[in-house]
């Protein structure tokens, strides 16, 4: 019986089977180690976004303002960890990571409920705050998730819409680190759109503050108004109106606005843009080349973007509906720099019932001037001082063809597109500064992996290939039954 032992345990299927139980052991070793190892390293090394809208996945322009940092900031996050969403829980964590000045901690309610209290704050939801600013800001989770409220009435549950991990964050840690945020009015009172919630979400996020305005009620442009916006009037401005943009202007003010799609005529308005180098053509803009499924009056325009105006633009795609067009003239003063930034191609028509006018015509545009001490004086200039003490000031003057770009019917249907980043970026050009980050939500809407409209070549790809690696394995299974 020992011989018979002895001849098994040395047999060479015995002496297989020990090496393939240390091989398989040696293996489970280092894959204990491995993961230990891995589990230990910052989640910004060891997360891969796989996920189908890369909702994990951080811009530059968010990796700057945290990589800038100079002050510490802290993320509290006033949940139990382990019942926190795993993408709220995995993103907060990878964002903590991009810099040694932000620290993270949890913090569970139930256990501690005086920190709800201290942080004024409910539960399930993250504080992000700055002791040396003095600053904080609450993000509930129900903002970086977002729902469809109204699909509960018709399939009976919620459906999440989008993930803003990014923009919340980003948007609170440039808030508790930045001085001030920005004073923005809007115009009211000639027919003007009022904005959609993706566009006050995202002046919300850049630290700007919106109020309203209506010059019908007093023409002077408040002072405090570091930028002033008109989004789609359909009527005109009053001389009276007229005259205080112009002196709002001539004071180093910002102006931005927006064409509606009304075709009344807007003399007083057409003469400010004149005076800075725009004439507006009467009709809407047509482009044959650059349009939306040979729909000549959704354009794709030609974007010559500097710096300021390309901050998270990857694709350059922007769509505008029913735009006017401007074509250039010599600004009322040679102090005057127009810059072009959206134009159609060379086949771009401007169409009225009448007529059909071909050539390549401005759909967006910026006109700045220097302002000297000279011409402004000493109690219109205010605190508008440069940092070097000098009066330099600088107006600007902003014109879009066409509110569109920013319609919530056009950004929601069209989400790939780039109309808000372009628009975000316009806004903040006024201001000067690189500091000024709004990082829209990515949609997590389902996206199918499914072929609309198949050629000859997916056919080949679904079908063909399929069959041909089936024929191929039943021959040479029927080759080898046979032999």
């Amino acid at each position: 019986m020992k011989k018979k032992l002895k001849e098994t345990f040395f047999s060479v299927s015995s002496r297989y089977g020990s090496y393939s139980l240390g091989a398989i052991a040696l293996v489970v070793a280092i894959v204990v180690v491995a993961n230990l190892i891995v589990g230990q390293l910052p989640e910004t090394v060891r997360s891969v976004d796989l996920s189908d809208n890369k909702i994990y996945e951080i811009t530059d322009a968010s990796r700057k303002l945290v990589e800038d940092l100079d002050l510490p900031v802290s993320i509290t996050v006033l949940a139990e960890k382990s019942q926190v969403d795993k993408r709220i829980r995995n993103f907060v964590e990878k964002y903590a990571g991009l810099s040694s000045m932000i620290s993270l901690e949890w913090i569970d309610p139930v256990q501690h409920p005086s920190a709800l209290t201290k942080y004024d704050a409910q539960a399930d939801s993250l504080v992000v705050s700055c002791e040396e600013k003095g600053k904080q800001r609450v993000v509930s989770f129900g903002e970086i998730i977002t729902y469809d409220q109204m699909s509960y009435y018709t399939t009976g549950s919620m459906q999440e819409t989008a993930f803003d991990g990014e923009g919340q964050l980003t948007s609170a840690v440039h808030y508790v680190t930045s001085d001030e945020s920005k004073q923005v009015y809007y115009s009211t009172g000639h027919g003007e759109q009022g904005f959609s919630t993706s566009v006050q979400g995202l002046m919300e996020k850049a630290d700007h503050t919106l109020e309203e305005c209506n010059l019908l009620m007093d023409p002077v442009i408040p002072e405090d108004c570091e930028l002033f916006i008109m989004n789609g009037p359909s009527s005109d401005v009053t001389e009276e109106e007229q005259k205080g943009i112009l002196d709002y202007l001539q004071k180093g003010g910002k102006v931005l606005i927006l064409l509606g799609g009304s075709e009344k005529s807007t003399p007083n308005l057409d003469a400010i843009f004149k005076k800075y180098g725009l004439e507006r053509e009467n009709g809407y803009v047509a482009d044959i080349q650059r349009s939306y499924q040979q729909n000549p009056y959704y354009i794709f325009p030609q974007l010559s973007l500097g710096e300021e105006y390309a901050k998270g633009m990857s694709s350059e795609m922007v769509l505008m509906i029913n735009a006017q067009g401007f074509t250039q003239t010599e600004p009322e003063r040679d102090t005057i720099q127009l810059d072009a930034f959206m134009n159609t191609s060379t086949d771009g028509y401007v169409v009225t019932e009448e007529e059909e006018k071909q050539g390549t015509y401005v759909l967006g545009a910026a006109a700045t001037e220097s302002i000297s001490s000279n011409s402004v004086s000493e109690d219109q200039t205010g605190d508008q001082e440069d940092p070097d003490g000098e009066e330099g000031l600088e107006s600007r003057l902003t014109v879009l063809g066409t509110n569109s770009m920013i319609d919530a019917n056009v950004t929601d249907t069209f989400s790939t597109l780039e109309n808000l980043t372009l628009f975000m970026n316009v806004v903040g050009a006024n201001f000067g500064e690189d500091t000024s980050i709004s990082i829209e939500p990515k949609s997590l809407e389902i996206t199918y992996n499914t072929v609309q409209y198949p050629g000859l070549f997916s056919l080949l790809v679904i079908f063909g290939i399929p069959v041909i690696v089936l024929g191929v394995g039943f021959m040479t299974w029927l080759r080898r039954r046979k032999a």
